[in-house]
C-alpha cells in the first residue's frame, strides 16, 4: 500500500513562521514535522510514499530528495492551487493503485497510530478518529457500531467528540466522489464532502479510534506544547562529539561540534542541534530546542522555546515560552514577557493561547534592550531599533524605532 502525504498547504495561522516555510517543515524537537510522519510510515512497513506539495515545495523537495536518506521511496505531485484537501488527492490519482493510505504531513504520529487504521481496515473507507474533549477546528465523526453517519466539519454534534484525524484509507472509488466535490460551488473542497457523498450513497464508510500519537500544529504557538511533548521521549543525554565544561542534568542531546562553555547549566528534556556555542554561564530550562549553528552569548535564560538555526542572542537575555526563527540576530538584553490565557489576532480572526511569549519569523535584525509584551508576533526581516518595546504586531520588513 502506497502512502499520500498532504505536504501543500501554507498554514495562515502559523504565520510568521510559514511566511518562509510550509506547516509541514515547521520543527519540533530539531526535524521537520513531516519527518515524523515519513519515520511513523517506515516503522509501519509502508515505504513507497506520494508527497503532495506546493507552497514553498522546493524546500521540502530539497530535503527529502527520492527518500533514499530516510530508507523510503518518495514521488511528489504537485497541488498548484490551494483549493481544499479534495483538489489535493486527486492529484495522485495516476500515482496510486488500489487502495492507499492518507495523512497530513503537519500531524505527528506514530508507528503504532498508522497500525491502528491499516492493521483495522477491511475494506471500503476507513477513517481514523481521536477523542477530544475540545472539537474546536476539528470536523467531527459520527458513527454507530463502527459504521459513519455523519462527517462535518464546522459544527457541533450533541454527544459526539470523536474528530477526524485525517488518516484515510480509500479506494479507487474516492476519485469519482472527488470529481462530484469538484463540481460544487463550495470554493475550498474538502476530502470531507467526498466522503459524506460515499455515506449518502450507502458506500461502506467506517471508523476507527486511535488513543496513539496524534498532535496537531494549528497555531504556531501550538509548536510549543508539541516540543515539549516530543523531548518528553528523549531517554537518554547523547553528547556526541561536544564540548560541555557546563553542568547538565537530565536528558540532554548536544550535537557534534557545539560548546557548552564554563558555568552554564542545562536541564533536560533539551536538545541542541551541530555547531552551536553555549555560554559560559547561560541556563536552558526544560523543554527547548535549539537548532543548528546557534550563538547564545552569556548570562542568557531559555526555557520552553524554540530556537531555529543559524540564529545570534546576546548576553543578558531571557526567552520564555517563544519560538525564534531562522538567521535571527539578536542584540543584548532582549526579553520576552510570557503571559497565560491569551487572545491572538490572525486575519481579523480572534485565537486563544494557553501560554505564550514572543513568535519571531526569520531573518530580524533586534537591537539592544529590546522587549515583547506576551503574545507578540513578528515578522521576517524587521529591523528593531535599541530600546524598543514591542506591544502589537509586527508585519514584515518593518522598521521599529
Amino acid at each position: 500500500m502506497k502512502a499520500v502525504i498532504l505536504a501543500a498547504g501554507e498554514g495562515v495561522r502559523c504565520r510568521p513562521l510559514t511566511l518562509t516555510r510550509s506547516k509541514v517543515m515547521l520543527p519540533v524537537a530539531n526535524k521537520p514535522t513531516v519527518e515524523y510522519v515519513v519515520q511513523a510510515l517506515h516503522d509501519s512497513g509502508i515505504r513507497d510514499v506520494v508527497m503532495v506539495v506546493g507552497y514553498a515545495k522546493e524546500r521540502i523537495m530539497n530535503y527529502f530528495g527520492n527518500g533514499k536518506d530516510f530508507d523510503v521511496n518518495i514521488e511528489y505531485a504537485e497541488q498548484k492551487q490551494q483549493l481544499g484537501t479534495a483538489y489535493a488527492i486527486k492529484q495522485v490519482k495516476d500515482l496510486v493503485e488500489g487502495e492507499f493510505l492518507v495523512l497530513n504531513g503537519d500531524n505527528l504520529v506514530s508507528e503504532e497510530t498508522i497500525t491502528d487504521l491499516t492493521e483495522k481496515h477491511a475494506g471500503g473507507v476507513s477513517i481514523l478518529t481521536a477523542a477530544r474533549s475540545d472539537a474546536t477546528g476539528y470536523a467531527l465523526v459520527e458513527e454507530r457500531d463502527g459504521k459513519v453517519l455523519k462527517i462535518t466539519e464546522g459544527m457541533t454534534l450533541k454527544g459526539v467528540c470523536n474528530v477526524n484525524t485525517g488518516i484515510y484509507i480509500f479506494g479507487p472509488d474516492i476519485f469519482d466522489a472527488i470529481d462530484e466535490t469538484l463540481k460544487s460551488e463550495l470554493g475550498e473542497f474538502g476530502i470531507t464532502d467526498s466522503i459524506q457523498r460515499m455515506v449518502d450513497a450507502g458506500y461502506g464508510v467506517h471508523a476507527y479510534r486511535t488513543d496513539r500519537t496524534w498532535m496537531d500544529v494549528i497555531h504556531s504557538w501550538n509548536l510549543l506544547g508539541v516540543n515539549a511533548r516530543v523531548l518528553e521521549d528523549v531517554h537518554e543525554s547523547v553528547h556526541e562529539t561536544a564540548e560541555v565544561d557546563g553542568k547538565i542534568k537530565g536528558r540532554v542531546v548536544v550535537g557534534s561540534g557545539s560548546i557548552i562553555g564554563t558555568g552554564s547549566y542545562i536541564k533536560g528534556p533539551v536538545i541542541i542541534g551541530r555547531d552551536c556555542e553555549i555560554g559560559p554561564n547561560v541556563v536552558i530550562a526544560p523543554s527547548t530546542s535549539i537548532g543548528d549553528n546557534v550563538t547564545i552569548e552569556p548570562f542568557t535564560y531559555i526555557r520552553n522555546s524554540v530556537i531555529l538555526d543559524n540564529t545570534y542572542v546576546g548576553s543578558g537575555s531571557t526567552i520564555k515560552n517563544s519560538i525564534i526563527g531562522e538567521n535571527n540576530l539578536i542584540e543584548s538584553h532582549f526579553i520576552t514577557e510570557s503571559g497565560k490565557n491569551l487572545m491572538i489576532e490572525l486575519e481579523g480572526v480572534l485565537h486563544h493561547a494557553d501560554e505564550l511569549g514572543t513568535v519571531l519569523g526569520d531573518g530580524n535584525r533586534v537591537g539592544c534592550n529590546v522587549s515583547t509584551a506576551a503574545g507578540t508576533l513578528i515578522g521576517t526581516e524587521c529591523r528593531i531599533e535599541t530600546g524598543a518595546v514591542i506591544r502589537k504586531q509586527i508585519p514584515p520588513h518593518a522598521l521599529v524605532m
